[in-house]
């Protein structure tokens, strides 16, 4: 016999901003560098944070319930992994990504209804804005929000470093490459390999910075050039990580073609996102990402692997495949 139906699978998804706040809320106000130095009891730790008697208690004890605390007594502590990744004074920390999207996107995102029946972005663009424009225009801004990208694709990078087939090859550029997240755990996996990566000529000191310390300034560079306007640079292996899914249909055919056009006979295209399954179906994290695609541009949108093959074969590449990365990313990779 099935079990009569329950509204607590409803009531859970429907109310779980309750929960996603109170994490934001809590990266906002530093909860977890705070209690990088070791357990604090409720007083301490709310007077630190400069938080009202009243709601202090049922917050630290909800971040427990959520998985985000431990508690011992009325002394709070970090779990392993907010200790790892919440910390702002470890190299790990991506609340980088949740400050942004606790200052930005969790207002734009209440406007989902007003983009699924318009089709148009609710971010700044409302504003007559530029987004990537903003951002790019203040470098200490730029460097945190680069400096957390990082941290939040290192698993992926250190999957693609090991999982692809480097020996095969010598050369390589990631485009759009960022702080160089990429291109050094690449380098490092591989010693053979020499490369870099290419943005915007504003990235420069930060990814040179970046891979100065991590001591690969001999065998890696930066790129200067803007991936729409400029040609891109030659190499065995080019990647483009989380670009394309930014743009519609015709921008993202124009940038595998230039990738093609870059290559050897041979060579190797890496596309990496968190590509949606073929079901579409399964992976949830790639589905909303997608969504957020609708809030944040003007034409993006996520895809599935099977997808990107399709469109890698329509500009010239005579084999492709699809393979798992690290949670919810895959990469596909073309072969020139």
């Amino acid at each position: 016999m099935t079990e009569d139906p329950t509204p607590d699978k409803v009531l859970q998804l429907g109310l779980s901003f309750w929960g996603s706040k109170t994490l934001l809320s809590a990266v906002e106000l530093g909860v977890f560098t705070e209690l990088s130095g070791g357990p604090l009891d409720r007083d301490e730790l709310s007077a630190r944070l400069k938080l009202h008697q009243r709601g202090a208690r049922d917050f630290f004890d909800a971040l427990v319930s959520l998985g985000m605390l431990e508690r011992n007594g009325s002394s709070y502590s970090n779990t392993p992994d907010t200790a790892r990744f919440l910390d702002k004074n470890k190299p790990s920390y991506i609340g980088g990504w949740l400050e942004m999207s606790n200052a930005r996107l969790y207002k734009f995102w209440g406007n989902l209804t007003e983009a699924l029946r318009t089709g148009k972005p609710q971010n700044e663009i409302k504003e007559g804005q530029d987004l990537f424009g903003e951002l790019y225009s203040d470098p200490d801004r730029l460097r945190s929000f680069l400096h957390a990208m990082t941290g939040l694709g290192m698993a992926t990078n250190i999957a693609i470093a090991n999982k692809f087939p480097w020996g095969d090859y010598e050369t390589y550029i990631d485009i759009g490459g960022a702080q160089g997240g990429l291109a050094v755990q690449v380098a490092l996996a591989n010693e053979h390999i020499t490369g870099g990566g290419l943005d915007l000529p504003v990235v420069a000191p930060i990814f040179e910075d970046y891979v100065s310390e991590s001591g690969l300034e001999g065998r890696l560079k930066f790129y200067e050039g803007n991936f729409f306007e400029d040609p891109l640079p030659k190499a065995d292996v080019l990647s483009m990580g989380h670009i394309l899914h930014d743009w519609n249909m015709e921008e993202k055919m124009m940038l595998i073609s230039k990738a093609y056009d870059a290559l050897p006979e041979g060579g190797a295209l890496i596309v990496y996102e968190a590509l949606i399954d073929d079901d579409r179906s399964q992976n949830t994290f790639g589905l909303l990402m997608s969504l957020n695609m609708i809030i944040e541009t003007q034409g993006g949108f996520d895809y599935t692997g099977a997808d990107c093959s399709g469109w890698l074969k329509e500009a010239g590449f005579r084999e492709t495949r699809v393979e798992h990365l690290h949670g919810p990313d895959s990469m596909v990779v073309g072969i020139k």
